[in-house]
């Protein structure tokens, strides 16, 4: 029975790992976003959930929409999107709390 060397599947995956790491940084590279930027953006996002469920009441309350489950729906993905937010604040709150309490 021939024992096969186990180098040649090691060879590959590292080609493959090496490519992987290439592609991500040039991908990296082409999308230079700020942190606050990305803050800017989820906040955004946050804010137009809140919105779109402020319309789905409405619709709702109107008489112009006959399916709660649409008002129910778009107001908890509101309130989970703005827990996570306010969540996030904290943690960077915290964050910045323990730097400043930091001896130099």
């Amino acid at each position: 029975m021939a024992i096969n060397p186990i180098n040649s599947n090691v060879n590959s995956l590292n080609k493959i790992n090496s490519s992987l790491l290439t592609q991500n940084t040039t991908d990296e590279n082409q999308k230079d976003v700020s942190f606050i930027d990305y803050l800017y953006k989820a906040i955004e996002g946050v804010d137009s959930l809140q919105k779109e469920a402020e319309a789905q009441t409405e619709l709702f309350i109107s008489g112009r929409s006959q399916n709660p489950y649409d008002m129910a729906i778009a107001s908890e993905k509101a309130s989970l999107a703005l827990s996570f937010t306010l969540q996030i604040r904290n943690k960077i709150l915290d964050a910045y709390n323990e730097i400043m309490r930091m001896q130099v």
